[in-house]
């Protein structure tokens, strides 16, 4: 049976729903800030409060949430709260939204309030969802070190490198 149809601007808007605090990072975040490459999923770093966990297990009860491995592509069923949701640090999964990865520390950061802090605000199709810097993205893939980090990363670097110029270009006058 093939996997839902990746639906992320549903998803933001259920996890606005719920009240859910994160912030978006991996490849989604990354093709927002510009990059090329296609991703099939949603990489988000909770708020870790037990009051956010709460709000984010009802968000995944809503979206059908189950947790994916290779070997069961639809999902495994599991009963979830804001204290086991704590408990492990990633978790992947498949909603019926599409593929759902949350990770409380993802490589190089020390999680939610490391990426916060400078995070962007953006609507996306009407939905607010806070964006990890381009510069965190690639802190955290460089630190991940996988092969299919290791291919996206000159090319990400190259973005963040004509963002910065871009930024720096003095205004021309009127």
């Amino acid at each position: 049976m093939p996997e839902p149809e990746f639906q992320p601007e549903r998803m933001f808007q259920v996890l606005e729903e719920h009240g859910v605090r994160f912030v978006l990072i991996g490849g989604f975040a990354a093709v927002i800030h510009g990059s090329p490459y296609v991703t099939t999923d949603i990489d988000l770093v909770p708020e870790g409060s037990l009051e956010n966990l709460g709000r984010l297990s009802a968000a995944l009860r809503a979206m059908s949430a189950r947790v994916w491995t290779a070997s069961e592509p639809d999902g495994i069923p599991f009963d979830q709260d804001a204290a086991s949701i704590a408990d492990v640090r990633v978790w992947n999964l498949v909603t019926d939204l599409g593929r759902l990865d949350l990770t409380f520390e993802p490589a190089g950061t020390s999680g939610y309030e490391d990426l916060a802090g400078s995070a962007t605000r953006l609507e996306i199709s009407g939905t607010h969802v806070d964006v990890a810097t381009l510069a965190d993205i690639i802190r955290s893939k460089e630190a991940a070190g996988r092969d299919k980090d290791r291919l996206v990363l000159p090319v990400l670097r190259r973005l963040l490198g004509a963002l910065e110029n871009e930024e720096h270009r003095p205004s021309p006058e009127l």
